[in-house]
């Protein structure tokens, strides 16, 4: 195998994704490879615009309200939610798209840009952006724990150097690794990135949805994964797949309290869209004889509430929200279903 050069995972995914021919550069959408909540149905968009309303009543009506989607795709998430909003709140909605992607022909109000706002007021919200941030991974080895280098165009791995010095401090508070073979994912440019969006944030609620998992339930041998047609296919870094792994938002959390998030909640979707309204409960059936076209209506939103709350699938998602100067919505705090 000729190896023409070996990179850090971190550097071989900022290429692979975002480089001048990366995947998420040449527009790749993630609805084209993986099925998302934004897709799967405008329910979810719905369940969004109930908390923005939330967040508009806890800052009391400002003239104008933020509305920030991170890592917006084609902007599904805010045509749907501006479809869902009020017609009072949505003449004060400021919706802005932030995406590297070349983005689509859409709502003329929308803001589209390529980096977060210096400042903004109202709700952000990040589904499935933390996965794509790129990050090293390293593996204990009977040499010590070592920082993995990767082969772009195979995928092949080798060991490197040691981790930074803030690689480590971060792994030994948030994934130690204890046996030869054990592998870790480092999620401080996630923090990083997390923490970035919360300074921002003057007041408000920022969301992010991602797969995720805890200290007490790290995976030994890391997530990292490829994801190309619909199918799951080997994490080569080369810019034919999507490349991610999930995320430690736990971490991320604490990153946010530093950036000056004044509350915090880590639920998953199925308890946060089933606190939202999202139930999946089946409309009774003297509806189909009294209304049949609302009960139809009624029985394809049951069924698409089950599928964003089924917790083997898009309802294990975990929700990290964190507010700022103001209380965090009561749909978000519900005790776990």
């Amino acid at each position: 195998m000729l190896v023409t050069e070996w990179v850090p995972w971190r550097t071989a995914m900022e290429r692979a994704l975002y480089g001048e021919r990366g995947f998420y550069r040449r527009g790749e959408r993630p609805s084209d490879h993986f099925r998302t909540s934004v897709h799967a149905s405008p329910r979810f968009a719905a369940a969004v615009a109930r908390l923005l309303t939330d967040v508009d009543t806890s800052l009391g009506h400002p003239s104008r309200l933020d509305l920030v989607d991170i890592g917006a795709g084609s902007g599904a998430l805010l045509t749907n939610v501006l479809a869902c909003a009020a017609p009072e709140l949505r003449a004060r909605l400021r919706p802005t798209a932030v995406e590297i992607a070349p983005h689509p022909a859409g709502p003329a109000h929308v803001t589209w840009r390529r980096d977060l706002p210096d400042s903004f007021t109202g709700l952000a919200i990040a589904n499935e952006w933390l996965d794509n941030v790129p990050l090293d991974v390293v593996e204990r080895t009977p040499d010590g724990v070592r920082t993995m280098l990767v082969d772009p165009s195979s995928g092949a791995e080798r060991p490197g150097p040691e981790p930074s010095a803030e690689d480590r401090a971060w792994l030994d508070r948030w994934w130690p690794l204890t046996e030869p073979g054990d592998r870790a994912e480092v999620g401080r440019p996630r923090c990083a990135a997390w923490g970035a969006v919360l300074r921002r944030l003057s007041r408000g609620l920022a969301i992010a949805v991602d797969y995720a998992h805890t200290r007490a339930s790290r995976p030994p041998y890391g997530t990292l994964a490829g994801y190309r047609d619909g199918a799951t296919v080997p994490a080569v870094p080369d810019g034919s797949c999507d490349v991610t792994a999930h995320v430690a938002l736990d971490a991320c959390a604490v990153e946010g309290e530093r950036a000056g998030a004044t509350a915090t909640v880590l639920t998953t979707q199925r308890t946060a869209l089933r606190a939202l309204g999202l139930t999946g409960a089946r409309p009774p059936v003297d509806l189909a004889h009294r209304d049949p076209r609302a009960y139809v209506a009624a029985l394809c939103h049951a069924g698409e509430d089950a599928e964003l709350t089924d917790p083997s699938g898009l309802g294990g998602f975990t929700w990290l929200a964190q507010s700022k100067h103001i209380p965090l919505p009561a749909p978000l705090t519900a005790p776990p279903t």
